[in-house]
């Protein structure tokens, strides 16, 4: 029943946006009593907590299951760019919900989950660094600012949908951070 509530609640949540989304909206969708959804959730805010982990959990599983298999290799920039493929087909999967989270996780102080997922690719990048001969002279900062970027950067590209080919913006984004972290 979790489950078919959170699958309502991500279709409500894109087809309404969080203002228009209700519990009510919710149990229709779902195809259950309201009274029923409240059984489980107290409240929409708890909902779209919910789906929010769901989605955070899993593009992080996805990029550190990566990470932790290159972690120790040579550093490449095309395992870089790899990397970077893989960040932005995660979040390229669900954009509607991409964009929902964006939007609405700081009015519901989801902010830990973002901080936790950046948290965990920042120490397996530092990781990472630190197993280099050549590492930058201040790898903590390196692999922070380096997080929030790439973060920042396929966000960006994937809610805007600028005229820039998926390929083009790979490589100019493993070129840009292949020099910085290795300066």
């Amino acid at each position: 029943m979790v489950s078919r509530i959170l699958d309502a609640g991500r279709t409500v949540l894109i087809q309404h946006g969080y203002d228009g989304t209700t519990t009510n909206l919710i149990a229709k969708e779902a195809d259950i009593s309201p009274g029923s959804l409240y059984q489980y959730f107290p409240n929409k805010d708890v909902i779209i907590a919910a789906i929010v982990d769901d989605y955070t959990d899993e593009i992080a599983r996805t990029v550190t299951t990566h990470l932790v298999e290159h972690v120790g290799k040579p550093a490449k920039l095309d395992t870089m760019r790899q990397t970077l493929a893989v960040l932005l087909d995660a979040m390229s999967e669900q954009p509607e919900l991409l964009r929902a989270m964006i939007e609405h996780t700081p009015r519901l102080g989801l902010g830990n989950k973002i901080v936790d997922f950046e948290q965990r690719v920042g120490e397996l990048a530092l990781a990472h660094l630190n197993l280099r001969d050549q590492r930058p002279e201040h790898p903590n900062t390196v692999v922070w600012i380096a997080v929030r970027a790439v973060e920042h950067l396929a966000i960006r590209y994937v809610l805007d949908q600028p005229p820039i080919d998926q390929d083009e913006f790979l490589d100019e984004l493993t070129a840009l951070f292949g020099r910085y972290v290795t300066l």
